[in-house]
């Protein structure tokens, strides 16, 4: 690796931690960092804190001190996505950045959204601007991966999620059970603070009547959705009979990601329509009922992509090995 490749993905990674700052209040727009960069060291950075304001290249900027304003002609702008090229909630960051007259932008990635989509790549160098395009791409990619797979598959980010026993059961005899320990609990609250929606069947809604909050973490409350071909008995916000409309409904909420946590039926319907892209099981090593609701069974086409122990119950996190 040359020395202008390895400095470039240097100041890449650090866009990518100033991003991750806005994984809770950027949606539905794309965590985006973003550092300037002058005589090898950072003069400014920034994120693209909440939605409807400054995206990152702005906040980084804003954060130039003064007598550093001089040495923007010979900087090199780092953003892990590709400037915007037009004009929403805020004015083009292409636009500003040209403006700046820094000499250089490197770009982790092109954006798909179709407003965006090589625009401000293309705006940045018919001024002039060296630009280069695809450093840590698959990293800058993964970040935002709810966002691209919206823009790019017309449907939110699906994550099935359940809890099983050692011996492969959701329940115990048909009656609901404690699997989760107290902190994967939790871990649980939190991604869903973390993700847009949630989703279970009818018989988990009836059963158990669960609240599908964030109320042991901090962060706003997922939509809740309700599988059930009889909506006068569902306990929850949307009713929806089909996989069909619940992606349907997702697109017309602008959800990105949606939690499926159960039960049984609905994760099936979810496998066989192929509408999945990470499966998170966690697993009690300790506890075996012997009979209930059988737990899913894996697809073939599964590779696992991390793996942690908390409180003594395992969580293994699965992807589609086609992405």
């Amino acid at each position: 690796m040359n020395s202008k490749l390895r400095t470039d993905e240097c100041y890449m990674r650090r866009c990518l931690q100033l991003a991750n700052c806005g994984r809770q209040e950027s949606r539905p727009n794309p965590m985006v960092g973003a550092v300037i960069v002058a005589d090898d060291r950072i003069i400014g950075e920034g994120y693209h804190v909440r939605c409807g304001e400054g995206h990152a290249e702005v906040n980084a900027f804003a954060s130039v001190r003064a007598d550093d304003e001089q040495l923007l002609p010979q900087a090199t702008v780092y953003v892990s996505l590709e400037p915007c090229a037009h004009y929403g909630k805020t004015p083009p960051c292409a636009e500003l950045i040209i403006r700046k007259g820094v000499r250089r932008v490197v770009v982790g990635c092109q954006d798909s959204f179709s407003k965006v989509s090589g625009r401000g790549i293309q705006m940045l160098r018919e001024a002039g601007i060296d630009v280069t395009v695809g450093v840590l791409e698959e990293e800058c990619r993964w970040l935002n991966r709810r966002f691209f797979t919206f823009h790019e598959k017309h449907r939110p980010y699906i994550i099935l999620k359940w809890a099983q026993t050692a011996d492969g059961f959701l329940d115990n005899h048909f009656q609901k059970t404690a699997i989760s320990s107290e902190y994967s609990q939790i871990l649980v609250h939190k991604m869903r603070a973390e993700e847009d929606a949630i989703l279970v069947g009818r018989v988990t809604a009836e059963r158990d009547r669960p609240q599908l909050d964030v109320r042991y973490w901090s962060g706003r409350n997922p939509k809740r959705f309700v599988l059930t071909k009889t909506p006068e008995t569902a306990t929850l916000d949307f009713p929806l009979a089909t996989t069909d409309e619940v992606i349907d409904a997702c697109r017309e909420m602008n959800i990105q990601s949606l939690i499926v946590e159960g039960g049984a039926r609905t994760l099936q319907s979810f496998l066989d329509a192929q509408l999945w892209d990470e499966i998170r099981i966690e697993t009690n090593p300790t506890l075996r009922v012997g009979g209930g609701t059988k737990a899913p069974t894996l697809p073939d086409n599964t590779k696992k992509r991390c793996r942690q122990t908390i409180d003594g119950n395992e969580i293994v996190s699965f992807f589609p090995t086609l992405n």
